[in-house]
């Protein structure tokens, strides 16, 4: 009885391992397709190009962190996408909310609507809006 509870066990243990590292394997693979992703890239870039911003957050050295996959705030569809980047700097830290749009029936490049850095002391800066010169 020993013998059988015992393989019972190593076989509880082997399938945790392979159960948690398949889960971990996904969450790195989804990271790394956000990373990727045009959306995501120009609002890093419009980030980056923004000295008052980068001041803000004692920048360079930028630390971008990977996104919380469960927050309510990301959301990507075929022709539309937002997103809350967190980002870090050497004084403070906050969120980059990006929104970004492309025309679904020719599934054209993305462009990018609003970038808005959200400090963690409440101070917001605007990076880019484009939606202001629409009319």
């Amino acid at each position: 009885m020993s013998r059988s509870t015992s393989l019972l066990q190593q076989m509880t243990i082997f399938m945790t391992v392979v159960t948690g590292g398949g889960c971990a394997t996904m969450y790195y693979l989804m990271q790394k397709n956000f990373a990727k992703s045009e959306y995501y890239r120009q609002a890093l870039e419009q980030l980056n190009s923004n000295s008052t911003a980068m001041a803000s957050l004692g920048a360079p050295p930028l630390k971008i962190h990977n996104i919380h996959l469960s927050d309510r705030h990301n959301r990507i569809d075929h022709s539309s996408a937002q997103l809350k980047i967190p980002v870090t700097g050497s004084k403070t830290g906050g969120y980059l909310y990006t929104t970004s749009t492309r025309d679904s029936l020719t599934n054209s490049r993305w462009h990018l609507q609003q970038v808005v850095l959200k400090l963690r002391k409440g101070d917001t800066v605007e990076i880019f809006n484009n939606t202001q010169s629409e009319e």
